[in-house]
């Protein structure tokens, strides 16, 4: 018989055992998570205080021109350090390399005199005579670093690190870029191409435990991944060439800069992207802070006279206009009935201008008439279509332009934008318009990336370029026949004849702003521009004076213009021309 007393130590007991089993419960299911659940989470957890390791430093990629030819590179280097304080105390072991020799080794392998080695050392040693640290050399390469390393001397220590070098120097410098101290791209391909070039670093990491001894098995390790090459659609070598002849012919102008751009005209990429002053990124210090960019992709200026082939383009396909009818009477000045005077940049006697004619002779009288037989809306749209107020690759910095709405254009730029004032363009810009009309009318976006190649050896093409048709084949002919006639007819004829080649040309003079709404006062930005050969158009090139002094209109780029075109002509080994030129188109009615 079970009485109240023996049934309330039961009861305790079965309630005891119970919250036993509820704790061992509880431990059980938290071990559960801890062990499975939530095991990775804890073991990230534990390796901030368990763990130690180091970051393996993956390589940036290189950057090459359209042969292959390295433009920049990584490659590792060492610096270089000693210890005063271990040198003490092997020099007390009586060592078989003794200090005073082993100095003057060292010295002949890193460039210094022995005496200038131990300088070093005694330095760091007055300053602190426990001192273990005194810089020795920066920047040494692997050849010093192995001669180094096979002296065997206890307190030399060489520390690796990756650095930036351009074996070509200023070669396309300022399209190619820099990166900073920390590695971080600054400028140019560099910076628009950093998501290829830039690599993974990888990690080598393992646990520590008690008195920081390693735990087998833990040892951890990520591979880097290197970065990706760039290849351009440069070529280095007339790239090199076209830097140095615009050196030259914009020194010789008293000019404060220069350009060359060249396009291949039936695929957009551009061939060169030539300036100067340049850039080293070598030596950045060798060269002024404001020219270590691309003013090339950065600077915007009135293009003038270049593009007048558009309005010729846009009043050919939508005004009735032929290349020799009608024509227009324009006197070297002219006030229109709205109060705007327009000026030729030469005297003449009141003419009846071809289309052609104008274009020949540049007139800006004459442009202004042919260019208002179309609306405004229309030259606005011919405009737009020939990639004013665009960007073309996407450069770093670069700018697209200015391109002002019709509804801002006011009684004096209603006429101006007809020859190439009231809105700005780049360089690349222009090249891009005369590419379209190199190529029958078919415009194609300008590229300067060829590819990406992952170090594993993946390749990823560029994006192919868009293609548009802006203006008929029929127009594109007939421009380039009267951009033709303007080489062969116009004020620099003779200084711009390639030998066995038909070429094209048209100059711009354009004043530059003050700042306070005008122009500086006998001051231009120059260029000419022009495609060849004119019976199958290869090649565009752009030449850009900036400020010219000895002569001050464009004809201070034509010696440069045919320069750079004949260079082109060899450099791609671009067949002679095999028809001859039509008849010239009359000036004049």
């Amino acid at each position: 018989m079970t009485t109240r007393a023996t049934r309330s130590p039961r009861r305790r007991t079965v309630v005891a055992l119970a919250v036993i089993l509820c704790i061992l419960g509880t431990f059980i299911v938290r071990l559960v998570d801890i062990q499975v659940v939530s095991a990775d989470e804890h073991v990230s957890e534990s390796m901030q205080y368990l763990s130690t390791g180091s970051k393996i430093p993956g390589q940036r990629g290189s950057i090459v021109d359209a042969d292959g030819t390295v433009l920049a590179q990584s490659v590792m280097v060492y610096d270089a350090q000693l210890s005063p304080k271990v040198i003490s105390v092997v020099e007390a072991k009586k060592p078989k390399l003794p200090w005073a020799e082993a100095s003057d080794k060292i010295g002949a392998i890193i460039g210094k005199t022995g005496d200038e080695v131990r300088a070093i050392v005694d330095a760091a040693v007055a300053e602190n005579a426990d001192s273990q640290y005194a810089p020795l050399a920066k920047g040494l390469n692997t050849d010093q670093f192995i001669a180094l390393r096979d002296l065997d001397l206890a307190y030399l220590y060489m520390k690796p690190r990756e650095t930036r070098v351009y074996p070509n120097g200023a070669v396309a410098g300022n399209v190619i870029g820099f990166l900073d101290g920390s590695g971080k791209a600054q400028a140019g391909i560099e910076k628009m191409e950093s998501q290829c070039l830039a690599p993974i670093d990888g990690e080598k990491s393992y646990r520590k435990g008690k008195d920081n001894v390693v735990i087998p098995g833990s040892e951890r390790t990520v591979d880097a991944v290197n970065g990706g090459s760039v290849q351009l659609t440069i070529n280095s070598d007339l790239n090199w060439y076209l830097q140095q002849m615009i050196a030259e012919e914009a020194q010789a102008q008293g000019a404060q800069g220069g350009t060359v751009t060249v396009v291949e005209v039936k695929t957009g990429k551009i061939r060169a992207a030539a300036e100067w002053p340049t850039v080293d990124p070598n030596n950045l210090d060798g060269t002024s802070s404001a020219n270590w960019y691309s003013k090339l992709f950065t600077y915007a200026f009135e293009p003038g006279s270049t593009f007048k082939a558009v309005t010729a383009a846009a009043v050919m396909e939508n005004g009735g206009v032929t290349p020799t009818s009608p024509t227009v009477t324009a006197p070297s000045r002219e006030k229109f009935p709205n109060g705007a005077v327009i000026n030729d940049a030469f005297v003449h006697p009141t003419y009846n201008y071809t289309l052609a004619g104008a274009l020949i002779d540049s007139s800006n009288v004459g442009l202004s008439k042919f260019g208002t037989m179309v609306s405004p809306d229309v030259r606005y749209d011919y405009l737009q279509r020939f990639g004013v107020g665009k960007e073309t690759i996407g450069f770093p910095s670069e700018t697209d332009g200015t391109l002002h709405p019709t509804s801002e254009w006011d009684n004096q730029s209603l006429y101006t934008t007809t020859f190439g004032q009231h809105f700005t363009v780049t360089a690349p810009q222009v090249a891009g318009a005369y590419q379209a009309i190199a190529n029958g009318g078919e415009k194609i976006d300008l590229s300067l990336i060829e590819s990406c190649t992952d170090a594993d050896g993946t390749v990823h093409e560029a994006p192919a370029p868009n293609h548009e048709q802006i203006i008929k084949p029929e127009t594109a002919s007939d421009l380039t026949r009267m951009l033709e006639n303007v080489a062969v007819q116009g004020g620099n004829a003779e200084r711009i004849q390639v030998p066995g080649y038909r070429v094209t040309s048209k100059t711009g003079t354009a004043q530059i702003p003050d700042g306070h709404g005008g122009y500086k006062a006998g001051v231009y930005y120059t260029s000419m521009v022009g495609f060849a050969p004119v019976d199958d158009p290869q090649y565009v090139v752009v030449v850009t004076l900036d400020q010219p002094t000895r002569i001050t209109s464009s004809a201070a780029t034509a010696t440069a213009f045919q320069k750079a075109m004949t260079q082109v002509m060899k450099t791609y080994r671009v067949m002679p021309s095999s028809t001859p030129m039509d008849a010239l188109l009359p000036k004049y009615e």
